[in-house]
């Protein structure tokens, strides 16, 4: 079930797992704190106690919060959050400004994509080279910064499952969310493609070529000017 959006016929259920998240994220509930009691809340949204229940037991599972008898129910320190669940992911995206995160989100992706893209070259298939070559022609042929997204995406994704580490794939893909709001951002800059085409087609080039240190590096580079990009679209400078 997608929390991120409900819409007014979403259930309540939906609602209460999406606002409970959120206040907890941005802090209004801190860590070590009490939710408020069930009765308050079952007030409030004027729900049943199984429904709220369910909403809690949602919100357990994402590692926000335990409820024990007698205790209540009490949010967890931050190390605890599954910070990857694509809503706890989207519910910090929304409460933490905007040039921290991705700030955040760049030092994780300056450890993971230039490993992924060296382990590619020593991986990859013919068939894998193909498909990440096919993206990069059509982020080439992309004509604005909104056709260019969803290749771009392509682009890394494919070069993640070209490294055949099913662990290291999927967690480029739980980084997806969060990667596509930060590409919305940095792809708005001015003469685009003069700057982001070199470096994506060194990424490809190294890659082809089965050179794992030149991958390393082109990805590297490749980082440096997305975070350069951000600077210059949010007008801030990301304290890495």
């Amino acid at each position: 079930m997608d929390y991120r959006k409900p819409s007014e016929r979403k259930s309540m259920h939906a609602r209460i797992v999406q606002e409970l998240g959120m206040h907890i994220v941005s802090g209004r509930f801190p860590p070590d704190q009490k939710l408020p009691p069930e009765a308050s809340l079952c007030e409030e949204y004027a729900v049943s106690r199984p429904v709220l229940r369910e909403a809690t037991r949602v919100l357990v599972a994402k590692g926000l919060v335990y409820s024990r008898p007698r205790v209540g129910t009490v949010v967890k320190a931050r190390r605890e959050w599954h910070l990857l669940d694509p809503d706890v992911l989207h519910w910090v995206m929304h409460t933490t400004p905007q040039n921290e995160f991705f700030a955040l989100l760049t030092s994780v992706r300056a450890i993971i994509e230039p490993a992924a893209a060296a382990l590619a070259a020593q991986q990859a298939t013919a068939e894998d080279v193909a498909l990440i070559g096919e993206a990069y022609q059509r982020m080439e042929a992309a004509q604005s910064p909104e056709a260019l997204l969803q290749p771009d995406l392509d682009f890394h994704s494919r070069i993640a499952d070209a490294t055949h580490n099913d662990l290291l794939a999927h967690l480029c893909n739980m980084l997806t969310l969060a990667l596509r709001e930060a590409l919305k951002h940095s792809n708005q800059r001015p003469n685009l493609q003069e700057f982001a085409m070199p470096r994506h087609k060194a990424i490809l080039t190294a890659i082809e070529n089965r050179d794992p240190l030149a991958a390393q590096h082109a990805a590297l580079v490749q980082l440096d000017d997305a975070r350069n990009a951000l600077n210059v679209v949010l007008g801030k400078q990301l304290g890495l």
